[in-house]
C-alpha cells in the first residue's frame, strides 16, 4: 500500500508540472504573420510563418532544390484575393489560394494551389487544383535576409509585384488587376444613365408611396420600353396599375392585356389570374 501511495504521489507531481509548463508560452520559432495590402480596388492578404536562417544553408541545404516547398514553415502561405486578378498570364478567381514553389539555383517555379487546408506539401499532389502554375527567375540577393519574408510591392493601380526573399535569394513576380476593367465598366454604366431596372425601382417606390403618379408612370413606361424586344409581365403589370390609378383604364387594360399574354407564356397562373381579374375590372369603368 505504501509503495502505491509514492507511485500515486509520484504521477500527482508529475501531473501538476505538466499543467504548470502548459501554461508557460514561449516565442514560436516560426513567428506568424499577416499583411494586407490595398491595391487598386482589391485587397491582398498573406498569410505565412516567417522561419530564419540561424546560420544555415537555406536553399540546396535546408530547402532542396527541386523539390515542392510549403514556402514557409508550419501552415501553408495562404494569399487571398478580394478580386479576381492575373498571375502567370492566368486569370485566377477572387479567394484563397495555398502558395506552393520548387527552388531552384537559378529558376523557380510558382504554384497557387486552391486547396488551403493541408499542413505543408499535400501527401497527394492533385494537378486538377493548381490554379497557376508558371516560371520565374531567382535574383542573388546583395545582404542577409535573416527572417524568411514575403513582400507586396512596386504598387499601382493596375498591379503590384510579390516578392519572396530569403537568405540571399529573391524572387518575384507581377500580379495584374482588374481595376481598369471595373472602373471603366462602372463609368460608362453610370454615363449612360439609370438601368431600366433603376427606372422600374424608382416608379414602383413613387406609386406604392403614393407619390406623384405621373412621375411614376413615366418611370415605369420608360423601364418598359428600354426593355424593348424582351418586356416583363410583371413590369407591364406594374405599368397598368398606375395607369389605372391615373384613370386610363383603356391604356391600363391595354397594357394588362400584354402582360397577361407573356405571364401565360411563362406559365405564372397568379399573374395571369391577377391580368384577368383587373381587366374585367377596368372594363367595367371605361
Amino acid at each position: 500500500m505504501k509503495k502505491l501511495i509514492l507511485t500515486l504521489s509520484a504521477f500527482m507531481v508529475l501531473g501538476l508540472f505538466s499543467v504548470a509548463t502548459a501554461q508557460i508560452k514561449t516565442p514560436a520559432a516560426s513567428p506568424t504573420a499577416k499583411i494586407t495590402q490595398n491595391v487598386g480596388l482589391t485587397d491582398v492578404t498573406v498569410e505565412y510563418s516567417r522561419p530564419s536562417v540561424k546560420g544555415r544553408t537555406i536553399f540546396g541545404g535546408l530547402v532542396p532544390f527541386g523539390e515542392m516547398w510549403r514556402t514557409g514553415a508550419n501552415k501553408n502561405t495562404i494569399v487571398t484575393f478580394s478580386a479576381p486578378v492575373k498571375i502567370g498570364g492566368t486569370d485566377l478567381k477572387a479567394g484563397s489560394y495555398s502558395l506552393f514553389t520548387v527552388p531552384g539555383q537559378s529558376e523557380w517555379e510558382i504554384i497557387f494551389y486552391t486547396d488551403t487546408e493541408n499542413w505543408g506539401v499535400p501527401q497527394t499532389w492533385d494537378a486538377t487544383k493548381e490554379a497557376v502554375r508558371f516560371k520565374v527567375k531567382s535574383e542573388a540577393f546583395p545582404m542577409n535576409i535573416e527572417s524568411f519574408m514575403i513582400d507586396l510591392g512596386d504598387l499601382t493601380n493596375d498591379g503590384l509585384t510579390f516578392g519572396i526573399g530569403w537568405e540571399k535569394t529573391w524572387v518575384s513576380f507581377p500580379i495584374k488587376l482588374t481595376t481598369d476593367e471595373v472602373v471603366t465598366a462602372a463609368i460608362t454604366k453610370t454615363m449612360a444613365g439609370p438601368s431600366g431596372d433603376d427606372f422600374y425601382a424608382a416608379g414602383r417606390y413613387y406609386f406604392e408611396a403614393g407619390k406623384d403618379l405621373k412621375q411614376a408612370y413615366d418611370w415605369i413606361h420608360k423601364s418598359n420600353e428600354m426593355d424593348g424586344k424582351e418586356p416583363k409581365f410583371w413590369k407591364l403589370r406594374q405599368e397598368s396599375l398606375v395607369l389605372a390609378a391615373l384613370g386610363k383604364y383603356k391604356d391600363a387594360v391595354a397594357v394588362a392585356e400584354r402582360s397577361k399574354t407573356l405571364a401565360v407564356e411563362a406559365k405564372n397562373k397568379d399573374y395571369e389570374r391577377m391580368n384577368t381579374d383587373s381587366i374585367a375590372e377596368w372594363k367595367k369603368k371605361m
